[in-house]
C-alpha cells in the first residue's frame, strides 16, 4: 500500500499524513509550495509539487500509489468560484486520475450538512454544495471510496469519543482534527467502511468504540 495526499499541507491533511507515517504506509503528498511541505510534512514523505486543478498532471503526480485521500478545501477568500473550483473540480480532477491509475480506495473529507442547501456557510460562494457535489461525482466513479463528513474542525484533540453515523444523521457537534485524520486512515483497513458516507463528531458523554464497531455500525 502506498498513499497519495491531496490537501497534504493543510490542517486536516497534514494529520492524515502523520496517521499514515505512525503506520508505516509509504506517502506521497501532493503540495503548492515545496518548502512549506518540508517545514511541516515528516521527513520520510515523498513531497510532489503540483495542483489539483492540473487535471493533466495528476496521473503522473499519483505514480505508484495505490490509494488516494483528498483533504484539499478552500480557504476563505473573496474569490466567488473559489469552492466551486477546489472542492468541485479539484476533487472531480483527482478522482478521474484514480480512476486512469486503477486506484484501490478513494478516501475524500467532506462536512456535515452538506446536504443542507439553507446552512450558513453556503453563503460562502455555495461551499456545501460544490462538497456535495463532489461527493456524487465520486460515489458514481466505480471506485472503491469512503465519504468522511466531520463536524466543525478543532486543532486541539480531546479524550471525547468518536461517534459516527451514516449520512445526514448528524447535524451540529465537533471533532478534533487528529481523530478525523484517524478514521481516514482506518477506513482503508475495515471492509465495513467501503463504499459509505460517514459523518463523524466527538462527544464526551458518548460510549468509545473501536474502528471496526463504528463502521460495522453505520
Amino acid at each position: 500500500m502506498k498513499a497519495f495526499v491531496a490537501g497534504a499541507t493543510g490542517q486536516t491533511g497534514r494529520r492524515i499524513v502523520e496517521e499514515l507515517v505512525k503506520r508505516n504506509i509509504p506517502v506521497r503528498a501532493l503540495v503548492r509550495n515545496l518548502e512549506k511541505g518540508k517545514e511541516i510534512l515528516p521527513p520520510q514523505v515523498d513531497l510532489v509539487t503540483g495542483d489539483v486543478l492540473n487535471a493533466t498532471s495528476l496521473p503522473d503526480l499519483i505514480g505508484d500509489c495505490t490509494v488516494v485521500f483528498c483533504a484539499a478545501g478552500v480557504k476563505p477568500s473573496f474569490d466567488p468560484t473559489g469552492p466551486y473550483k477546489v472542492d468541485y473540480e479539484g476533487t472531480k480532477n483527482l478522482v478521474d486520475a484514480a480512476k486512469v491509475k486503477g486506484i484501490e480506495h478513494f478516501v475524500l473529507v467532506s462536512s456535515l450538512c452538506v446536504s443542507n442547501l439553507f446552512h450558513p456557510l453556503n453563503l460562502f460562494w455555495l461551499i456545501l454544495v460544490w462538497k456535495k457535489q463532489a461527493e456524487e461525482y465520486l460515489q458514481k466513479s466505480g471506485l472503491i471510496y469512503t465519504i468522511v463528513r466531520p463536524g466543525g474542525l478543532k486543532n486541539e484533540d480531546n479524550r471525547d469519543a468518536i461517534v459516527m453515523e451514516s449520512a445526514d444523521q448528524l447535524f451540529d457537534g465537533s471533532i478534533p482534527r487528529i481523530k478525523v485524520a484517524q478514521v481516514c486512515v482506518e477506513a482503508l483497513f475495515y471492509p465495513t467502511s467501503r463504499n459509505k458516507v460517514v459523518e463523524i463528531v466527538a462527544k464526551s458523554e458518548a460510549e468509545a468504540k473501536t474502528f471496526e464497531e463504528l463502521f460495522t455500525l453505520v
